[in-house]
């Protein structure tokens, strides 16, 4: 994996360290870092500081997220990247404690032209990472989205709807098929540019072909060259997958090898039989899919980056209208997970 982070980061003061400012070294410090290994203790230290309350003191395991692996895809906040901007949003984010976003699109309603070079310097003074976007991808685009990546510093670049077809019906398998190749030949690009492409999961993928009756997320198993192309599981919509086409379990798949999958996306629900979908979208912590037996099952498997996303965060019952304060209470709720 290649890393750009040749820029200089600002010197941190001797003075007493609140918890953003030790967050903002402890990035400064483990910029290199890579998902497999850990970063500085002192991390987990972070909550004692600040304005923020302490985390709930838990005893028992080790944290089943590390806070310095802690992501927010801004899909999750866009009511207030829209309103506010991506300055405002990512002092918040900061304060809060998360370390990474995952972005979704570079404007996002933001007010006024921001340049991929702008956001990266907003990302360095709030001692933020960016991990990943979801971006619409193909063989026209491939290179220059590559290039911004590389500017935004990311590791991964990736797509948030399907990579064949849109949001109908399923589909034959030919124009899956052909959706892989098109891929592994973007992914290929990705791999020379230092950046791991993925893909990200919704409930259709774990459908089958209208055809040949093969379960879509085994084509795309099979299919991607591993090399080249790796996965994004959205637990949540895996979960809804689950139950809208039974005979899978999602986490098995990460089991068989989880170096395919370095971000996964959590979102909790609560399961409701009146809904298709058989959950509800809620707040993380709010639901009961079994996020700590889900995470302890990976947790000697090598870190991965845990990327929380609300897709309905404007609209969430919980709290309506009030997405950073989603944001903030769900940060507390993943760091405070422990196996």
């Amino acid at each position: 994996m290649s890393h750009h982070h040749d820029h200089a980061h600002p010197t941190v003061s001797a003075q007493p360290m609140s918890r953003r400012t030790l967050l903002k070294a402890l990035a400064a410090s483990s910029v290199a870092v890579g998902i497999g290994a850990a970063a500085a203790p002192a991390a987990s230290a972070a909550s004692a500081f600040g304005t923020k309350a302490a985390l709930p003191t838990v005893t028992a395991g080790k944290r089943l997220v590390p806070v310095n692996r802690i992501g927010i895809q801004l899909y999750t906040i866009r009511d207030k990247v829209s309103s506010l901007g991506f300055r405002a949003v990512f002092e918040e984010l900061a304060n809060i404690g998360y370390s990474e976003v995952e972005f979704a699109g570079y404007t996002q309603g933001q007010i006024g032209a921001i340049t991929p070079a702008q956001i990266r310097q907003l990302l360095d003074d709030n001692g933020l990472r960016a991990v990943g976007a979801h971006v619409n991808l193909n063989a026209g685009n491939i290179d220059a989205q590559l290039e911004i990546a590389n500017v935004l510093g990311m590791p991964h670049l990736g797509q948030g709807g399907p990579i064949a077809g849109g949001y109908g019906g399923p589909l034959p398998k030919e124009q899956w098929t052909t959706a892989i190749a098109a891929w592994n030949a973007m992914g290929a690009k990705a791999k020379a540019a230092g950046i791991k492409l993925y893909a990200h999961n919704h409930s259709q993928e774990w459908n089958f072909t209208t055809d040949t009756n093969e379960r879509v997320y085994d084509l795309l198993w099979d299919g991607f060259d591993p090399d080249l192309v790796f996965f994004e599981m959205d637990v949540y919509w895996a979960h809804v997958g689950k139950y809208l086409y039974p005979g899978v379990e999602p986490i098995d798949y990460i089991k068989r090898d989880p170096r395919r999958f370095p971000i996964l996306h959590l979102k909790d629900g609560k399961t409701n039989t009146a809904n298709t979908n058989g959950y509800d979208i809620v707040e993380f912590g709010a639901g009961n899919i079994d996020y700590t037996a889900f995470l302890s099952v990976l947790r000697d498997r090598g870190q991965r980056y845990g990327v929380f996303e609300q897709d309905n965060a404007s609209t969430v019952p919980v709290n309506p209208g009030n997405s950073l304060a989603n944001a903030d209470r769900s940060y507390d709720k993943i760091a405070a997970l422990r196996g």
